[in-house]
């Protein structure tokens, strides 16, 4: 019964997620709104989507994605690589939505279907993937070398937002752009993230060991 329930919640996890995704797809083909920021940017359509493939809000997303179907097909999955992805998954999708509900969720204001992209990616798929973890596993998975690999994916993303927001002059979130705000205010705020972040990784390995084992082999 609890393999079958957390397939069903998986399923429902990627159904949204896949929707989200798709529905922005077509939007940015048509010149429509992107979610992560709201607007219609009046770029070519490569731009628009290597943009669009640049928030850590999409990547996140997509690590859910993953980690959502491999669940449907395998509700004990388990492996050293998938153990970072699925950590990483949490923690990216945890990180975006508390950084958008609590600073960026002001500042973006989509309409039509970009509204219902904006409640996928922001709303229903954070709460929904941490829950189904909180619910169905699988764990125990967070060993430390899980803990340590976990950093490198969002480290990475940060460096390379900043060296490409250097060459290009554009930033995903306007508390990562540097020439609006300068280095100091930028770097304060990767610190707060990264704060952020090593919290959230510390209590999902908590969680990881106290909560019972699930599913029962």
């Amino acid at each position: 019964m609890t393999r079958r329930a957390s397939r069903a919640v998986h399923a429902v996890l990627a159904l949204v997620v896949l929707a989200a995704l798709c529905t922005q797809v077509v939007l940015l083909l048509g010149g429509g709104a992107d979610a992560n920021s709201g607007a219609a940017e009046a770029v070519p359509v490569v731009t628009r989507f290597v943009r669009f493939l640049s928030y850590f809000t999409v990547q996140s997303n997509l690590l859910v994605l993953v980690g959502a179907v491999s669940l449907v097909l395998d509700p004990v999955r388990d492996g050293r690589l998938w153990r970072v992805v699925r950590l990483d998954a949490l923690l990216g999708i945890a990180v975006t939505g508390l950084v958008f509900g609590a600073v960026l969720a002001p500042y973006v204001h989509p309409t039509g279907a970009a509204w219902w992209v904006n409640a996928g990616f922001h709303y229903v798929s954070p709460v929904l993937a941490v829950l189904s973890w909180v619910l169905f596993g699988p764990r125990p998975r967070v060993d430390g070398r899980t803990f340590g690999w976990a950093f490198v994916w969002p480290v990475a993303w940060t460096v390379c937002t900043l060296v490409r927001g250097a060459v290009v002059g554009w930033y995903p979130y306007p508390f990562l752009d540097v020439d609006e705000l300068g280095y100091a205010v930028v770097l304060r705020n990767v610190g707060f993230v990264v704060l952020l972040s090593v919290a959230l990784l510390s209590l999902f390995r908590l969680l990881d060991r106290r909560l019972r084992p699930l599913p029962r082999r």
